[in-house]
């Protein structure tokens, strides 16, 4: 026992192999990741929407908004949010989507003083029991001062 005590040796070559192991592991862990992103998400499919009229002026009006799936079909019972973005709007509105995915959303939008256009945002909440989400951006509305 008394010569292993002295003996140093045993330790040279640990600390390389555990940043060999470390960096291969590493890499190893960043191509599965890589290959899962690009998988959809357990089948859900992303919301989007369609507002008409796609620019409107500042005032009261309506908008009727679309709610579409990946392939472009309607999408029933779902909820859509309008929020002010650079225009301004009174509030949150909220309208649900018909039969045909289509929703009617009152809007009064108002620009700033000086400001020529601004948007509204719309954000969806799926129907409950589907496979959708609305993780991206969606289609903004245009207000412009006529």
């Amino acid at each position: 026992m008394h010569r292993f005590s002295r003996d140093e040796r045993a330790i040279e070559g640990l600390p390389i192999r555990l940043v060999i192991a470390l960096v291969v592991g590493v890499a190893s862990l960043s191509v599965m990741l890589n290959m899962l992103s690009g998988l959809p998400a357990m089948g859900a499919g992303e919301l989007d929407i369609r507002p008409q009229p796609e620019v409107t002026a500042p005032g009261n009006g309506t908008v009727a908004v679309t709610v579409v799936g990946p392939d472009g079909e309607p999408v029933s019972d779902a909820t859509v949010i309008a929020r002010g973005g650079s225009a301004r709007l009174d509030g949150v509105v909220t309208a649900r989507t018909n039969g045909s995915g289509v929703a009617t959303v009152p809007l009064s939008p108002s620009l700033g003083p000086n400001q020529a256009d601004g948007t509204v945002e719309f954000e969806v909440k799926p129907p409950a029991s589907s496979s959708y989400v609305d993780r991206r951006g969606n289609t903004a509305l245009l207000v412009v001062r006529r």
